[in-house]
């Protein structure tokens, strides 16, 4: 078995992209899901999918996309080919000092709110959720803003991905090192346990937390998320192109509930994409309001 494992690396070759056929692959890509792929990272293509074209015997990326589009597994290998084009570069805590101006600021008024009206309930929207990091940092940012009164709320984060593998993982909440590279040692103390295969996030943050596969180019999906006094959206529409970071942030709009706001990365801006929420500034982040 040795040497017949060691024969079919050495089968293995990097198969060159034509540019009739990068531009092909890209346009399925973001006909599929809205990911636009620059030219400039057509490397990537070369090194990341000729594995996989090796894997299903397929010589050049002709014959690649005749499966994606003709085979009878092309919904699992669309599932694989938005796992190669996606990054989830992510962590716990991760930008603490937004999340430290949201904590005080955004999601602090959304609670007065709620209590004032005597509904206790909180809807908030991960988009782009990954392997989890981001709804379980939220989870414990509302752990720690309600502290003994938390039980008397009705709190919902929904966490969306393309990934289906993401999402996998992030049902699991165990994670290693390396996801807690952003974390102060207390919260990861206070919320996490140690397990055989790392660090184990706790039941009650957990909890607050529902995970599902999502294509965000996908209106019927979208419209099926309760509607949100919050979305989180970080870090996901620098893959767009500016028609569709047109259309999800629209989708944001009718998601949200009056008042309800969009948090986007902090390098991520809605400039030139759209003029119907308000921003609102504070030290260290800006959050977009959807007044009326």
């Amino acid at each position: 078995m040795g040497s017949l494992f060691s024969s079919s690396i050495s089968l293995r070759k990097s198969v060159r992209i034509a540019d009739d056929e990068f531009i092909q692959l890209r346009d399925f890509i973001y006909e599929k899901s809205g990911i636009f792929v620059d030219v400039k990272r057509k490397y990537l293509f070369e090194s990341r999918f000729s594995k996989r074209l090796n894997e299903l015997g397929l010589s050049n990326f002709a014959d690649y996309l005749k499966y994606l589009k003709f085979d009878m597994k092309k919904a699992e290998e669309l599932t694989t080919l938005f796992e190669m084009v996606t990054t989830n570069e992510t962590s716990f805590c991760r930008d603490m000092k937004q999340l430290k101006a949201f904590q005080g600021n955004v999601l602090k008024e959304k609670i007065d709110e709620q209590r004032k009206t005597g509904k206790l309930e909180l809807n908030i929207w991960s988009a782009g959720c990954s392997s989890g990091e981001e709804p379980y940092t939220l989870s414990i940012l509302l752990h720690e803003s309600l502290k003994m009164e938390l039980p008397r709320w009705k709190i919902t984060i929904t966490a969306v991905d393309l990934s289906k593998a993401m999402i996998k993982r992030a049902q699991t909440g165990v994670y290693g090192d390396y996801a807690f590279k952003t974390t102060p040692d207390d919260i990861k103390a206070k919320y996490f346990k140690k397990d055989p295969e790392g660090w184990k996030i706790n039941p009650e943050v957990q909890s607050l937390v529902k995970f599902q596969q999502m294509n965000l180019n996908d209106p019927l999906a979208l419209k099926r998320v309760a509607r949100s006094h919050i979305v989180f959206c970080r870090n996901v529409i620098i893959y767009f192109d500016e028609s569709m970071k047109k259309k999800v942030v629209g989708s944001f709009y009718d998601n949200l509930l009056p008042g309800g706001y969009l948090m986007l990365g902090h390098s991520e801006t809605l400039h030139k994409i759209s003029q119907t929420f308000k921003p609102v500034y504070h030290p260290g982040t800006i959050a977009y309001k959807k007044e009326g």
